[in-house]
């Protein structure tokens, strides 16, 4: 338990990997300071963070800053020793102009490491992705990535991807140019496709693949898969790697072994088919999908991930972090619970036995 309360600063504080180091960072003692686009989402943050620790004596504040201003960013940041940069911009349909993602993503990062870099922070721990190591590359299963590996920026590349990349890229050479006295440590967390318990209806775009199967909105598993991490896991990771000393200047895959689609509805069919959910475990060609995301935008994101692999090793995580993740069972059966805890996923309606005709008189 820490003792000094020291305060973080996390940014992005309503989102899905935030809530989770809000939470973790109050329950360690620390102090939090976390900034929402809106001050009306503060009411939604607190909720969820009470449930699991206590905020009170003023542990925990929230203020507003938006990454497409610079308005807030300085007060944001003066005061606090470390920032854990969450925010970024994730898309839920494919967007109609890339700079959608990719500007607020790249200025929005720029903006809070220029405020940290004036309030003599000690260390930025940034959310970058296994997005920004991955794309580009044959990704076929003869080799496996690691953090030496950058997104190659090709023309099939999607927005989300590269602005993932060209925001990790301009936060390296941001603090490679800062003057002796202004600098301050950098350590990047990549994580894959973020599962694990969601706080409440409003969940990340990851989820999708639980839902969808549970829902039967998917009438069968397309040839889909991906390295996937527990989003506690994905916390305890950033707050090592806030304080670890080794891990300054490095970054860090967060992530399983790569994964299918249908090992996730097989997981789901074995814990939840008991429960009336028809999880769909048989295999799509994959044109099935390329129907399917002509009405639904969300399946449009996958599309061009048919029968690609997301090969990546999380040693380095392991060895400096001390990194132990959880299984994918435990990630996937948690995460699909919290939904149907929460009414995201409506029960399965019970069938009621046909009811018996009685003779009519003649």
């Amino acid at each position: 338990m820490q003792t000094d309360e020291k305060t973080v600063l996390v940014t992005g504080a309503s989102g899905f990997v935030a809530m989770q180091c809000i939470v973790q960072l109050l329950q360690k003692g620390y102090r939090v300071r976390g900034t929402v686009r809106s001050i009306q989402r503060s009411a939604r943050v607190l909720e969820v963070v009470r449930k699991h620790v206590d905020v009170s004596g003023g542990r925990l504040t929230l203020v507003q800053a938006d990454l497409g201003s610079d308005e807030g960013w300085q007060q944001a940041v003066d005061g606090c020793t470390w920032v854990l940069h969450v925010a970024s911009p994730v898309p839920t349909t494919p967007p109609k102009n890339p700079d959608e993602v990719i500007v607020p993503a790249r200025d929005g990062t720029l903006r809070v490491l220029k405020a940290a870099a004036k309030a003599h922070v000690k260390r930025v721990v940034m959310t970058s992705s296994t997005a920004a190591i991955l794309y580009g590359h044959p990704r076929d299963g003869m080799r496996t990535y690691d953090e030496k590996d950058w997104s190659l920026l090709t023309s099939e590349v999607g927005p989300y991807e590269r602005s993932k990349t060209i925001a990790e890229r301009a936060a390296w050479d941001f603090v490679a140019h800062l003057p002796e006295p202004e600098r301050f440590e950098l350590t990047v967390i990549n994580p894959g496709v973020i599962l694990g318990p969601v706080p409440d209806k409003d969940f990340s775009v990851s989820g999708e693949v639980v839902r969808k199967l549970l829902t039967r909105e998917m009438p069968g598993c397309p040839d889909l898969g991906w390295a996937m991490t527990d989003v506690r896991d994905v916390a305890d990771a950033h707050i090592a790697a806030m304080t670890i000393p080794e891990a300054a200047g490095q970054r860090f895959i967060v992530a399983l072994e790569h994964a299918s689609m249908l090992q996730i509805a097989q997981i789901l069919s074995r814990h939840f088919g008991p429960r009336g959910f028809k999880v769909p475990t048989r295999r799509l060609p994959n044109w099935v999908l390329k129907i399917v995301a002509l009405f639904d935008k969300t399946a449009a994101l996958a599309v061009n991930e048919l029968g690609k692999r997301q090969d990546v090793s999380s040693e380095r995580a392991r060895k400096v972090l001390g990194w132990k993740p959880r299984s994918l069972e435990t990630m996937v059966v948690d995460m699909a619970e919290s939904m149907i805890q929460c009414g995201a996923i409506p029960m399965p309606h019970k069938r009621l036995a046909p009811a018996k005709r009685v003779p009519q008189s003649s």
